[in-house]
């Protein structure tokens, strides 16, 4: 990041943040509904506390928190850093008032201010790479913010809506591009980022792979699709499921991705618009790698390897075929191309925005991953255990965050993010 950017990609980052609590009531600041979501409160202190606790505590001579008790409130999983409140019962911090937070980002966004003016040249690359990584982190959490109010509101009776329904040119007698798999040539592929640029430790280093040929699908899966799933029995047959999966679809009575509900024969979703009826042309959203894994099975595919997805990804006119992103507001997955044209069935679609994509393949290390030693150490490579890898981003991503190599990565149980899939096979 160039000294000349600073301050306008910090500004410009933390106001995306507030803009999305904007529709919020202040009661809606403190509800934690599960223990994976966090009250959005809590998300405005502790972006707020990374960039206090990382750079001000270290670069600022004879610094005093602005809170010392904020360093344990808003701390999340940094254990070198001290302790910190349990993640599940962060939604109890009636204190600090939503009041006294939006004060605290103030002071610490002043005291940034202040610092980016005054920080010497030598010193200056080193902030700056901590500054990019902050705001990467604080989009990150914008993510969670749609996420987590979109399962706070829908746990709640009265059905809230967050914000009205915004347009996506889904009118009347659309169609969408005809699922169809694409071949794509394996052979010695570079895979990862590169050394220049950002991108977390996680994508690093770009390293070579040999895979075999194989065939991805053009899109995503669509709710019609998953529909027919659901219909043919999925979610009664053991023999679709891993082992896990069905233990965990069995004691949590899954009967349909989350969100959805039906009612009077009719199946519905939530939005963060309110309920409406299930659109069969949008990519599926809200489902678990298990779930995925079983329709996988059930259409007699199979889920991509991150490598693959990759790979396949090279191949991707993001110009061309556009996702939908956080910036565009719409916080809800997009039928594929809005309204697909003609021709376009042969070219990939949706390989970047509207859902995360479950692959096959465990979140481990790549090849020569180095692991840092000190506080930061914590973000990614702590995490490399029982978790599946997700590619590609969501429409509650912002668009600048994402990028081919972006590897996410949550356990296979959970659907309350915006994930869904696309298939591979074998050959085409």
């Amino acid at each position: 990041m160039k000294r000349s950017e600073a301050h306008a990609a910090y500004t410009g980052t933390r106001k995306v943040t507030e803009d999305l609590c904007a529709p919020l009531k202040t009661e809606d600041y403190v509800i934690q509904s599960i223990p994976d979501v966090s009250p959005p409160k809590w998300h405005l202190g502790h972006t707020s506390w990374f960039f206090e606790r990382v750079i001000l505590h270290k670069y600022t001579e004879g610094y005093q928190p602005v809170d010392e008790r904020y360093y344990f409130v808003f701390n999340s999983y940094y254990q070198s850093f001290g302790d910190r409140v349990a993640r599940d019962i962060r939604g109890t911090l009636s204190r600090p008032t939503v009041e006294e937070v939006y004060a605290y980002r103030k002071v610490i966004d002043e005291r940034i201010g202040r610092l980016l003016d005054s920080l010497k040249d030598d010193i200056w690359p080193e902030v700056a790479s901590l500054l990019e990584l902050g705001l990467h982190h604080e989009q990150q959490h914008q993510e969670l913010l749609v996420t987590d109010v979109k399962h706070n509101l829908a746990m709640n009776p009265l059905r809230p809506s967050y914000r009205e329904a915004a347009g996506t040119g889904n009118e009347p007698g659309r169609t969408i591009a005809a699922s169809a798999y694409l071949p794509v040539e394996g052979g010695i592929i570079a895979v990862g980022a590169g050394a220049e640029g950002f991108a977390w430790d996680n994508e690093r280093p770009r390293h070579q792979l040999l895979i075999s040929d194989f065939g991805i699908m053009n899109r995503v899966v669509t709710c019609g699709e998953y529909l027919e799933f659901t219909q043919d029995g999925g979610y009664e047959n053991p023999l679709l499921w891993l082992s896990d999966g069905w233990d965990t679809a069995t004691q949590e009575s899954w009967k349909a991705p989350l969100y959805w509900e039906k009612i009077e024969g009719e199946w519905l979703v939530m939005t963060l618009s309110g309920l409406r009826s299930i659109d069969p042309l949008e990519p599926v959203a809200h489902v678990s790698y298990y779930e995925a894994a079983a329709y996988a099975r059930w259409a007699d595919k199979r889920l991509p390897t991150e490598v693959e997805w990759e790979r396949a990804a090279e191949f991707y006119d993001c110009s061309s075929h556009p996702g939908t992103f956080l910036d565009d507001g719409v916080y809800h997955p997009v039928p594929c191309a809005h309204g697909s044209r003609p021709g376009v069935g042969n070219q990939l679609h949706q390989m970047l925005g509207d859902v995360w994509e479950w692959t096959g393949s465990a979140y481990l290390p790549y090849p020569g991953y180095k692991q840092e030693r000190g506080p930061l150490g914590e973000y990614n490579g702590k995490f490399m255990s029982n978790q599946m890898v997700l590619r590609g981003g969501s429409c509650a991503t912002p668009r600048n965050h994402i990028r081919m190599t972006y590897r996410n990565f949550f356990k296979p149980e959970k659907r309350w993010q915006f994930t869904g899939f696309r298939l591979a096979s074998d050959s085409v």
